[in-house]
């Protein structure tokens, strides 16, 4: 008979596994490699406090010769996994953040989240809004973390993300919209592979129970007080507040193999009827699936989809 340190209570391959007795094993998403000068793009990172409260860092990135005199555009970037895996700081992250920082021409703040379900949503949307105000506190010049104050335009600030971090990307845009930051104009989001669900298929989406079972069974995993699978966190396309989105830019990536495709095609008609005034384009990788340029970085779709990103980031 096995005993409860080895029973398995819940589920949640390929993520996680939660036992009998209490013990959490993340499966994937564990490794952590450390900031400092990429000897491939010459980009520098390091590791900041963001929030003294719960003792959440972020990554910051800086391009070679970055200069004060020639202030850059932000990216801040929210890494996906399902609100329960990865970190601002696994290998998967900062290789892509090295190449994005490196093509872009940018600086970049890499914020790590508190995970479900040590702590569920909302925390995770809580945390990201806590280090967008610690961003915004250095609009000014005189924020606690030099490179901020010196090397970001603040008028040209971006907020990107994968899967989760899509989904975490779109709410701060619409808080921003409420709640907008001191000193921060928030010029566009990037979309890619947005984590978004709903009861009813959309499109061409699956009709396969089994397949939107196992979609709402993770939602309610991270989100144990959820409504369901139209709650606004994790479908918020219907939501009345769409066209209040706080930024006049979005870049929507999709994969043409990725169960969430649909969802993102939904996502872009959806914006752009919702009266919200801004510009919103879509991007399809044939051919690819979810997640496949972290997984594939120099692949040609990756690169092609590097380069579009870093034009949109600089198109002003």
């Amino acid at each position: 008979m096995e005993s409860s340190s080895s029973e398995v209570a819940i589920d949640v391959a390929p993520f996680l596994r939660v036992y009998k007795d209490g013990r959490l094993e993340r499966i994937a998403g564990t490794e952590v490699v450390p900031p400092g000068l990429d000897p491939k793009t010459n980009v520098e990172s390091k590791d900041v406090c963001y929030s003294p409260e719960t003792g959440q860092s972020a990554r910051l990135y800086i391009p070679q010769n970055a200069s004060s005199a020639q202030k850059l555009p932000l990216l801040v970037y929210f890494h996906g996994g399902g609100f329960c895996i990865e970190t601002a700081f696994s290998p998967t992250y900062h290789t892509y953040l090295n190449s994005l920082v490196a093509e872009a021409n940018v600086v970049a703040v890499s914020v790590d989240y508190r995970r479900a379900p040590e702590h569920p949503i909302p925390a995770a949307y809580d945390d990201s809004w806590a280090a967008l105000k610690w961003v915004a506190s250095h609009s000014s010049g005189n924020g606690p973390e030099e490179w901020l104050n010196s090397y970001v335009d603040f008028q040209k600030c971006y907020l990107s993300g994968d899967s989760a971090g899509a989904n975490i990307s779109h709410h701060m845009a619409i808080k921003n919209g409420k709640e907008k930051l001191n000193g921060v104009n928030l010029v566009g989001i990037i979309l890619t592979h947005p984590y978004f669900w709903g009861k009813e298929p959309v499109g061409d989406e699956t009709r396969d129970p089994a397949v939107r079972t196992m979609y709402e069974g993770l939602w309610r995993f991270v989100s144990p007080t959820t409504s369901g699978p139209d709650d606004p966190w994790f479908n918020p396309i219907d939501d009345p507040s769409l066209g209040s989105i706080g930024c006049t830019r979005v870049l929507v990536c999709v994969a043409e193999k990725d169960e969430l495709r649909h969802r993102g095609w939904y996502y872009y008609d959806k914006l752009k009827k919702s009266g919200w005034g801004g510009e919103v384009e879509m991007m399809e990788a044939q051919g690819e699936g979810h997640v496949f340029h972290l997984h594939k970085p120099t692949c040609e779709s990756a690169v092609t989809k590097l380069k579009k990103v870093a034009a949109v980031i600089n198109q002003g």
